[in-house]
């Protein structure tokens, strides 16, 4: 399976086509030092030495996909303003096709971090996740339908920010059923009834929980029960369970498969199911079976949580890790 698996990210993966739909983000970072308290209330002064900009939330899904060779397109909803256009700039420099995106007249989303010593001191959020109104719904709805035949998959990513709507969750899966494309969910919440009939849905445990009748710890049996009981209740072909330090569940119709995580020094799961979705993804995409998608995902994360924040694996990371 290694030497395939290797010959699909060398060779395949710039063949695979996905669409990424959902909530996008801007995460930026202000790194600094602190000597002394400020004379005007008693805050403590950050002197700024670093900036730093990244793709979040669904953009981060986007950014794994691109950074890897994939065909990468995006449905999304931003705003008209500052933040909105670096997160364009920063899908047009990756190649990404952005044509879909909408523009509206709300906040970007955008997450604002002070750090100093690897402390995070604040955090500002700018926001507005009420959900999209008909005349948007219709919109994204119709940059939608108008990719959906140029792909080979679709993931939606939901961060709860007003985009993954029942109405267009819905109308996503029916349209990628009937097209017989895959599509994936990363999902957000105890509504997963809006997410019936998907393909798969990748959960990590917390999330899992939270539409179960009781809660359940992190072991394989549990785990894969579990499984059965949400792919019967929403009609799923499967289902990945992210499980942190212990790497992975895969549960479908044909098979199970408990994947184990890496030892790593540093074991940073931020970004980790971003890595997941995208990869599982594009590997289906790509016409690797369930098993060895879920393998290639668990491998893939393997590299980003050795990493410290949200990170996006590079396509010669992946082989090496491979």
């Amino acid at each position: 399976m290694i030497d395939m698996l290797k010959n699909f990210v060398a060779e395949k993966i710039n063949n695979c086509r996905v669409m990424v739909i959902g909530d996008v983000m801007l995460d930026k970072y202000y790194f600094g030092d602190v000597e002394r308290i400020s004379p005007e209330a008693p805050v403590p002064i950050a002197h700024v030495m670093q900036i730093k900009e990244t793709l979040g939330g669904g953009a981060n899904v986007v950014h794994n996909l691109a950074l890897l060779g994939c065909q990468t397109s995006l449905v999304t909803q931003i705003g008209n303003d500052i933040h909105g256009d670096k997160l364009l700039q920063k899908f047009q420099s990756r190649g990404v096709d952005y044509s879909g995106v909408v523009r509206i007249d709300k906040p970007t989303t955008t997450k604002i971090r002070v750090i100093s010593g690897h402390q995070q001191m604040i955090r500002l959020d700018f926001e507005d996740a009420e959900e999209l109104n008909d005349v948007q719904t219709s919109e994204v709805l119709n940059k939608f339908y108008n990719q959906l035949p140029n792909v080979d998959a679709v993931i939606i990513s939901d961060y709860g920010k007003g985009v993954c709507t029942e109405k267009i969750c819905r109308a996503v899966i029916d349209a990628c059923r009937q097209s017989d494309k895959f599509v994936v969910v990363d999902p957000k919440g105890d509504d997963w009834l809006k997410y019936s009939r998907a393909s798969f849905i990748t959960p990590n445990l917390k999330e899992l929980n939270e539409v179960l009748p009781r809660k359940i710890k992190n072991v394989d049996t549990s785990v894969e029960t579990s499984a059965r009981y949400v792919i019967d209740k929403f009609n799923l072909d499967g289902l990945i369970v992210t499980r942190s330090s212990k790497g992975l569940t895969l549960v479908d119709g044909k098979n199970i498969a408990h994947i184990k995580a890496r030892a790593q020094d540093v074991f940073d799961v931020s970004g980790a199911g971003d890595t997941v979705i995208a990869v599982f993804t594009l590997a289906l995409a790509g016409g690797l079976d369930t098993p060895s998608a879920a393998f290639l995902a668990n491998t893939a994360a393997g590299v980003v949580v050795a990493k410290v924040g949200t990170y996006a694996v590079s396509k010669d990371e992946l082989l090496s890790a491979i």
